[in-house]
């Protein structure tokens, strides 16, 4: 832009102001998903009887086994 109107060629404007920019390789925001643990509050949960426990730091729920059927847990 040799005026500052605009006027310029196209694709000659300041890096980091195109289309897509702001995001990381992976498609996502930086700072939204990316993490693997879900943070050390929360509940496990049974898929298969919904019952409920809380989520124990350090181990993840996939690990523990439902105390009412004995299924894998999943994170609530």
């Amino acid at each position: 832009m040799p005026r500052g109107d605009g006027t310029g060629p196209k694709g000659q404007g300041p890096r980091g102001t195109g289309r897509g920019m702001g995001r990381d390789r992976g498609g996502q925001r930086q700072g939204q998903g990316g993490g693997f643990g879900a943070g050390p509050s929360g509940v496990c949960v049974c898929p298969a009887c919904g019952e409920r426990m809380t989520h124990q730091l350090g181990v993840p729920c996939h690990q523990q086994q439902c105390p009412k059927c004995g299924k894998p847990m999943t994170r609530g």
